[in-house]
């Protein structure tokens, strides 16, 4: 029997505070999905992603990547399977070059370095930076910081690439690279963000959290241009959609040619 890709079943969460981060979360992903996961800060996105990774475990509830849970005894594998690019690159940047960066995590796991050298010059050039590849990470833009945050695990070769507010702190243009380079990868996706107007562009699929829990969970385009649904949950339509219906005709007119071309 073929599993998900990814599975969260009935998933709990409390802090030692007692507030509860997540309540009875359940879904399931399949393989080559991007699914966008919104809803308003203190909704329990983050602490989903924390579950997902390991970081924290749940109370209640599994999470299942492929046929393995998500256990202590799991994680090296889980850590391989899933692949996590942070809000703020910084944190994953650290070493004296973006090559070195990208080979951290196949040297880790004690690969041999003619492999180490062929995952990093695939990864840098999935995203279009080999050039940076001896530069010093802080002396990149916040654009070329991002690709390589993400060539550093993609050099991983995750099943599942997963981005915390990618296009935070990124200028139109960078940002707009980015979205390409997103929709470039046939890589799983979870993007969690509160640019709506790029999980419109890049996912398929959005669930929204609203106090810890699954609000709606749907096609994208009848998510995000769901202004009532939005509203309750401390959103806003993406600025595509609003006060526009040029805009919001072409818009949805592509959403619905997009998904009539992936099936």
């Amino acid at each position: 029997m073929e599993h998900p890709i990814l599975e969260v079943k009935e998933l709990h969460f409390s802090y030692p505070d007692g507030h509860e981060g997540v309540k009875n979360i359940s879904f399931t992903i399949e393989q080559g999905e991007s699914v966008g996961v919104i809803g308003s800060n203190g909704a329990g996105k983050s602490t989903l992603l924390m579950l997902l990774l390991g970081i924290h475990f749940p109370d209640g509830g599994n999470v299942f990547v492929g046929d393995v849970e998500v256990t202590k005894k799991t994680l090296p594998l889980i850590r391989q399977r899933l692949g996590m690019v942070f809000q703020d690159p910084d944190d994953q940047l650290f070493m004296m070059t973006v090559y070195d960066d990208v080979a951290f995590g196949p040297r880790n796991y004690q690969l041999d370095e003619k492999e180490v050298d062929s995952r990093v010059i695939r990864a840098l050039d999935l995203v279009g930076i080999p050039h940076l590849k001896d530069r010093a990470p802080f002396k990149l833009s916040g654009g070329e910081k991002r690709a390589a945050a993400i060539a550093s695990v993609l050099s991983m070769n995750p099943d599942v690439l997963i981005m915390d507010e990618p296009t935070a702190a990124l200028d139109p243009k960078s940002r707009r690279r980015l979205i390409g380079l997103l929709n470039s990868f046939n890589h799983t996706k979870i993007i969690t963000s509160h640019d709506l107007d790029m999980v419109w562009e890049t996912c398929s699929r959005v669930i929204v959290i609203k106090e810890g829990e699954v609000a709606a969970d749907g096609p994208t385009m009848d998510i995000l241009a769901n202004e009532e649904l939005l509203d309750s949950c401390g959103l806003e339509l993406p600025l595509s959609l609003q006060n526009c219906p040029v805009c919001s005709s072409r818009k949805v007119h592509e959403k619905i040619k997009l998904r009539g071309v992936n099936g």
